[in-house]
């Protein structure tokens, strides 16, 4: 009897868990997702939609940024605590670097990610082809 007690509680577990981490995937928020436009292709965002570029002046794997100052005011750095991707990213693909000022920026194949002050909303890519050196972060 106890044996059966034991498997019914067992299996009512289980499914307490299937059920728990069903929930918790379809809610799983990316810090850093894909968004695709028909001109610019596959290209990263953040996990509220706003468009990471790379500058063309960086040396991608140095860990060092070659924006600072009044350029990282225009291009903030951008930086996630955890990197949570979809399925068609590589999650081993994202590292982080201390900057000069102390403060952390996120990579992407070994390219410092940025934002765009004047990207104001999700899909904005204001920032694109800037000076010749700033682009989306393309796959």
């Amino acid at each position: 009897m106890r044996l059966k007690a034991f498997m019914l509680l067992a299996m009512m577990a289980t499914t307490v868990v299937a059920f728990a981490s069903d929930g918790e995937d379809a809610e799983m928020e990316y810090t850093v997702n894909i968004a695709t436009d028909e001109a610019l292709g596959a290209f990263l965002v953040d996990g509220e939609g706003m468009t990471l570029y790379t500058f063309a002046s960086d040396v991608p794997g140095n860990r060092t940024s070659a924006c600072s100052g009044e350029c990282a005011e225009r291009w903030p750095a951008f930086f996630a605590q955890e990197i949570l991707v979809p399925p068609e990213l590589n999650k081993t693909e994202f590292q982080g670097f201390e900057r000069d000022d102390g403060s952390i920026q996120t990579t992407y194949r070994g390219w410092p990610l940025y934002y765009y002050f004047e990207d104001e909303a999700p899909g904005d890519a204001k920032g694109q082809g800037l000076g010749d050196v700033w682009f989306v972060a393309s796959l």
